[in-house]
């Protein structure tokens, strides 16, 4: 189980809420879908801190973590994997959609986050989305 520490770092508070005001039109178009419980009653939280790493979107009760990557992710794979493993074995998932598949795939990518939430689906392999 992750322990948060008692104080969050002041770099990562700064950097979260950063990014929380530079949202990609992806970003913002699932910010607007899941916001306000719209997801089966999961309160999600954007640009949240879990350690070292902020998670685009973030659900505490069900412990899923959202991700929609850019083209520079294509060039951070390592960097992602290790994300991954870490938030995994802090019992975290990590769903994982390209910013194109979240305007293009609209619907598809909501059913697969809707699914995550109301099953008791098995743990998503490293980096796992819609792929």
């Amino acid at each position: 189980m992750l322990h948060h520490p008692a104080k969050l770092p002041d770099d990562i508070r700064t950097y979260a809420r950063e990014m929380r005001g530079r949202m990609t039109d992806a970003e913002a178009l699932l910010w607007m879908l899941l916001r306000n419980r719209r997801i089966a009653g999961a309160k999600f939280r954007r640009q949240h801190p879990v350690g070292r790493y902020i998670l685009d979107f973030y659900c505490v009760e069900k412990q899923l973590g959202v991700e929609l990557d850019g083209g520079q992710h294509g060039e951070a794979i390592d960097y992602d994997q290790r994300r991954d493993d870490w938030l995994r074995a802090q019992g975290i998932q990590v769903l994982r959609f390209w910013n194109n598949q979240m305007l293009a795939e609209t619907e598809a990518v909501m059913e697969e986050i809707y699914r995550r939430v109301v099953e008791k689906a098995p743990p998503p392999q490293a980096g796992e989305g819609l792929g």
